[in-house]
């Protein structure tokens, strides 16, 4: 038998993303695991995710929870961080240019 754990493993989300999806749609972790093991390998999947995250970060500042809000913005973070294509993908969509890189030092 599966369980909670090996569904949210399985699903190539952090268990904070998996919960962040889970509240944004507001349905059981157990759902929100699948969701977001379907939504990973969309083409447009992680842009999805990464916008619910931003919603729940907008909530919870709105409702004056600055402790979820801070702890949403790290899971952002962390979201970004593995799955950088999401922004790449951003970036063209909306014709933006690359971001700049440092100049190298002489």
């Amino acid at each position: 038998m599966l369980t909670l754990e090996d569904c949210i493993e399985m699903s190539d989300l952090s268990e904070e993303e998996v919960l962040a999806i889970a509240e944004h749609e507001h349905i059981p972790t157990i759902v929100a695991a699948a969701m977001a093991h379907y939504l990973v390998h969309c083409p447009d999947g992680e842009l999805c995710i990464k916008a619910m995250i931003r919603d729940d970060i907008r909530d919870s500042a709105a409702r004056g929870d600055k402790v979820h809000a801070l702890t949403l913005k790290l899971v952002m973070r962390q979201f970004i961080a593995q799955h950088p294509r999401c922004e790449e993908r951003l970036r063209v969509r909306m014709r933006l240019p690359e971001r700049r890189q440092e100049a190298s030092t002489p």
